[in-house]
């Protein structure tokens, strides 16, 4: 896996499905405020005119030449909750992207945001 620091170096690669079925373009990484360790992705997706960002977990994904290839398919990551590709994702709306994954979970221990993006 990479470090979030590495962001730079894998941004724009492309993020596949278990099968190898591109999903889209990687273009951040979401690190656990808790650990500080890489958590979620977003994935450019959509048309040139309607694109949007997707999460995804980045929990068993793995990198390859030129891709990183996570565990959920193609479809379950395109109907991830998204946000436009210039936004950011409110803390709000954090429930909803681990709740799609069926993951668990809960706010900081001060009530804080659990993803921050790198």
């Amino acid at each position: 896996m990479f470090e979030a620091c590495d962001i730079r170096e894998w941004r724009d690669h492309d993020v596949v499905d278990p099968d190898g079925h591109k999903i889209g373009a990687l273009e951040s990484v979401y690190v656990d405020t808790v650990t500080d360790q890489p958590f979620f992705a977003t994935v450019t997706v959509g048309l040139p005119t309607r694109r949007r960002l997707v999460f995804v977990p980045l929990t068993g994904a793995t990198v390859g030449p030129g891709y990183l290839k996570v565990v959920h398919g193609k479809d379950v990551v395109k109907k991830a909750p998204a946000i436009d590709v210039d936004g950011e994702l409110p803390a709000a709306k954090e429930p909803e992207v681990f709740a799609h994954y069926e993951l668990d979970y809960a706010p900081g221990a001060g009530g804080e945001r659990r993803l921050a993006r790198r």
